[in-house]
């Protein structure tokens, strides 16, 4: 006998179990009310915290999205790591912006950021390259990201000739691997709400200086 679809429209739940966020509990920055929300996510044992949803757009408008990594913050932005010839990568090259959104769902909490975008130094590509283990800095050159494969067999060969190639010698950054920086205009801290009447905090970006704005749920 088939089975009835699960159907999502009936999926509800009530958020009442975190302290609601408020403009007196807000931190002075956002770069430390981040830094909270992340050690809290840390403290909380959820699973990569540290991992983002990047959505990006290319010349003709289309979005697209994927989970990336976060690698480092501070107050000039977010910045993680990728291939430059990936499909998010060719993207910003076209159109430099993008929106970050963690999503820590156990703690009933996102933090939604969007700005410009640029790619870090090569120093600053280098340094973390160099504290990648072994394998994922082969991979970095087996993996031509987001082109078709003819199969799986295609990427064991080519993570076989970057072995093969460097040997026990360092493994360099590839030319076509490195950063971005996400530079936020807004960054945005949602906590959820009984009755979906969610608190919704925003950190804007006014010529040198932030600006805190409450949005509606």
């Amino acid at each position: 006998m088939a089975t009835e679809p699960l159907s999502p429209a009936g999926m509800r739940r009530d958020y009442t179990e975190w302290p609601p966020l408020t403009e007196e509990s807000l931190a002075a920055d956002w770069t430390s009310q981040f830094a909270a929300w992340f050690a809290d996510a840390a403290a909380a044992a959820l699973p990569e915290p540290n991992a983002m949803i990047v959505a990006t757009a290319g010349g003709d408008g289309r979005p697209s999205a994927r989970t990336v990594l976060l690698k480092a913050y501070d107050e000039d932005g977010f910045v993680f790591f990728t291939n430059y010839e990936s499909r998010k990568g060719t993207e910003l090259a076209l159109n430099p912006y993008a929106s970050l959104v963690f999503p820590w769902f156990p703690m009933q909490r996102q933090v939604i950021v969007a700005g410009g975008v640029e790619r870090v130094s090569r120093e600053e590509t280098g340094e973390y390259f160099a504290s990648r283990p072994r394998g994922s800095r082969l991979g970095a050159w087996a993996s031509p990201q987001s082109r078709v494969l003819p199969g799986p067999e295609a990427l064991e060969a080519n993570l076989t000739a970057a072995a093969e190639r460097f040997g026990d010698g360092p493994v360099p950054v590839p030319p076509h691997w490195g950063g971005f920086r996400v530079r936020p205009d807004t960054v945005e801290f949602w906590q959820g709400r009984s009755s979906r009447l969610h608190d919704r905090l925003r950190f804007r970006r006014v010529e040198d200086d932030w600006v805190v704005e409450r949005l509606a749920p």
